[in-house]
């Protein structure tokens, strides 16, 4: 089909502005403040490597999704198998939505926005009390979002990214202290363990959601052929990128060149304290409302696409009745802490993490894969056994069932590599022997 029309530069731009904050949550601000502290002498290639799984992959799970030509999130998993996709896109819904992403952006807010201002540090009572209000009023937008969600995300975004790089500024010109000796999980292979730390963002398993929304906003404003399509996604994701990768490397920093001048260990007490230290009490104000301010819409939307893609499977379920159910379920699991919501997203993550890695690789093969689905099928078989022997370990260092096995990567977190690569070898060979 040929092109009647052509996407600006700046039409593009602002997509990838757009790609931009719909990959940042303020949820994943804690994470890089902890890798650099922890990472310490090493943190650099620690960030490095964060900033692979945690900006890389999820750009690259955007531009898959281009290259399929898939209209629906299910698009990317269905070359395994049908009923497969329904099981991997909503195992995505639910872990980007209820079960982990949501809780965690409750439990982010409590912790940045409510406990600096507790003398007791915080307790499971007034955890309780704030997440019963939080997820009121989540659930109350979240049944009607309107265009309230847009128009306070559209605020609350640029006045939080504000908040943030002026204390990445402070942090850059006026480091509170020096690097540390790493943590024993960062000596060796700091590289590869900051690439499991960016599987916590969660964002490659959103990208199969958001790349979606990328290719319809490219398509809306004229292109109208794959490969416009495809080449508006490339500019589009090397500016959410930038972005991205601008954020998290800052706030890496600043929680490296920290460690010495403050006694915080978590991702939200680095923040607490390095905005206390710089601006007082009313940077943990600010910066605690901004965070509070950006996590509900982002709970707010996170609730509603689950509960849209549960309701259009399910029909008989409805979508105020779906809305509650996964609110009353968030709010469970965020009443569990932070620090437990994290330990139990863990398992999961190294299970479909790889599963979703290697789907996203084998996009970009399409065109040569063409109708062998059986590549695609024992590549993913393949990774699967190897990825869920690693959820297992996560959870219990008793429960892995692949300890007769010397992996090669297993070391680095990457025992999934080679079985991957000798699955879709043993399904191209399968192949020649199908119609």
């Amino acid at each position: 089909m040929e092109s009647t029309g052509r996407i600006s530069n700046k039409e593009t731009f602002f997509i990838g502005l757009m790609l931009f904050s719909l990959f940042f949550g303020a949820g994943n601000l804690i994470f890089p403040p902890e890798l650099g502290l922890n990472a310490g002498e090493h943190a650099w290639p620690a960030i490095i490597g964060f900033l692979i799984s945690g900006v890389g992959l999820p750009i690259l799970g955007v531009l898959a999704i281009t290259y399929i030509g898939s209209s629906d999130a299910e698009g990317l998993s269905r070359r395994v198998h049908p009923k497969f996709a329904v099981a991997v896109t909503t195992l995505a819904y639910f872990t980007i939505g209820p079960l982990f992403a949501v809780p965690r952006t409750g439990t982010v807010s409590y912790e940045m926005a409510i406990v600096p201002f507790l003398t007791n540090g915080g307790s499971s009572l007034s955890l309780l009390i704030f997440t019963l209000i939080y997820f009121a009023i989540v659930y109350a937008l979240a049944l009607n979002p309107g265009k309230f969600v847009d128009r306070i995300g559209k605020i609350i975004t640029p006045f939080l990214l504000l908040v943030i790089f002026t204390l990445l500024a402070a942090a850059v010109f006026g480091p509170l202290g020096t690097y540390q000796a790493p943590t024993e999980a960062y000596t060796n292979y700091p590289l590869f363990k900051g690439i499991t730390e960016g599987y916590l963002t969660m964002d490659t398993i959103a990208s199969i959601v958001f790349g979606i929304i990328v290719v319809k906003a490219i398509e809306d404003r004229g292109a109208n052929n794959r490969m416009m399509v495809q080449k508006a996604a490339w500019k589009a994701g090397l500016v959410a990128a930038v972005c991205l990768g601008t954020v998290y490397a800052g706030l890496g920093y600043l929680g490296a060149t920290s460690a010495t001048a403050i006694s915080a260990q978590t991702g939200p007490e680095i923040l607490a304290a390095v905005s206390r230290a710089y601006f007082g009490v009313y940077g943990n104000v600010i910066l605690g409302l901004a965070i509070l301010f950006a996590c509900i819409p982002t709970a707010t939307g996170l609730i509603s696409s689950c509960a849209i893609y549960i309701n259009r499977r399910f029909p008989r379920l409805s979508y105020p009745l779906l809305v509650l159910l996964f609110t009353l379920l968030s709010l469970v699991i965020a009443n569990f802490g932070l620090a437990n919501v994290i330990s139990l997203s863990v398992p999961v993550l190294h299970f479909i993490y790889p599963i979703i890695m290697v789907l996203i690789f084998l996009a970009f093969l399409d065109k040569m894969i063409g109708e062998r689905r059986s590549i695609y099928q024992f590549a993913v078989l393949f990774t699967g056994i190897v990825s869920l022997n690693d959820g297992l370990l996560a959870a219990n260092p008793d429960w892995g069932y692949l300890g007769f096995l010397a992996l090669p990567f297993a070391e680095l977190g990457l025992a999934w590599v080679v079985p991957a690569l000798l699955g879709a070898v043993i399904g191209f060979v399968v192949s020649l022997f199908r119609k």
